[in-house]
């Protein structure tokens, strides 16, 4: 098998979307964080196609070849979740297990609390709930892990920093928070491909500026079946986040990987692919 590529209009936009697995396999959606792209997943994506799963990584909004729309407000965390609904309905599904990494983890986590209906399972890698994340800022560990979101809210210099000696920043921040030979030379050479498309920078850090300029309403306890994977050096995400993101979910599973960082999807590829295979096979 090998991966499709193919664009999808949804919710007033268009997204690139990575495609592997039998079109009749449960639907699993794979959704990326910040500052990476679809290809985040693509070695996960044989091991879970190979278990029967049909399975999506969409470019999200602002990311890589997906639509850019400038403003911030086009970055709300509800529109988000619009985004990945249309892409269930795309796919001619009621429902589907959507697994997510950092900011892919904050959309999954917020789908599960305000479309639980259009949702088999939710599978989180280091991520936290907002809410949760909201109120650990009274935490000044997690304020000083947390201190870039609030440096990415001034307009244009972020965009200057993290453009400047060909995407030196990011590369250097992600070689320096994974565990080291995490990130192939080729890896960071498809991420900056990914950076370097017209207005790629400036709207993904959009998606910092909405969540702080456009919050949401609280959105509730986690009804849908739930994992949380969490590796534990996470260098911007504090494990003082896995209590209050557990006791927000009605039926929660843990898994904690104590060696791993906050890139634990690139660490552990197997292992992670392995539970999210046994949670999506578990019946409920």
């Amino acid at each position: 098998m090998s991966i499709e590529h193919h664009h999808v209009e949804t919710n007033g936009i268009r997204l690139h979307v990575a495609a592997l697995g039998p079109k009749d396999g449960p639907l699993l959606i794979l959704l990326h964080g910040f500052p990476e792209y679809w290809g985040a997943w693509k070695a996960h994506m044989p091991l879970l196609a190979a278990a029967g799963f049909r399975v999506l990584a969409p470019d999200q909004r602002g990311y890589n070849t997906s639509d850019k729309p400038p403003a911030v407000r086009d970055y709300h965390i509800d529109t988000l979740c619009a985004d990945i609904i249309g892409l269930i309905d795309a796919e001619d599904r009621a429902r589907a297990t959507i697994v997510g990494h950092d900011w892919g983890g904050a959309v999954a986590w917020r789908l599960a609390q305000t479309e639980p209906t259009r949702l088999e399972r939710v599978a989180v890698l280091n991520c936290c709930p907002g809410e949760v994340l909201k109120a650990a800022w009274r935490n000044p560990g997690q304020l000083l892990k947390s201190w870039y979101m609030f440096m990415f809210q001034f307009p244009w210099i972020p965009e200057l920093v993290l453009q400047r000696q060909d995407f030196a920043a990011l590369a250097d921040k992600m070689w320096g928070s994974a565990q080291p030979d995490t990130f192939s030379d080729a890896a960071i050479a498809g991420l900056k491909e990914a950076w370097a498309q017209p207005g790629a920078i400036n709207t993904m850090l959009n998606w910092y500026r909405a969540a702080l300029r456009c919050p949401p309403k609280a959105g509730g306890q986690i009804t849908v079946p739930s994992l949380l994977l969490w590796g534990e050096q996470d260098a911007f995400l504090g494990t003082h986040l896995i209590d209050p993101t557990m006791a927000m979910c009605d039926d929660g599973q843990l898994v904690r990987f104590p060696e791993n960082t906050h890139w634990i999807n690139h660490e552990a590829v197997a292992l992670v692919c392995e539970k999210l295979i046994a949670f999506g096979a578990k019946k409920h």
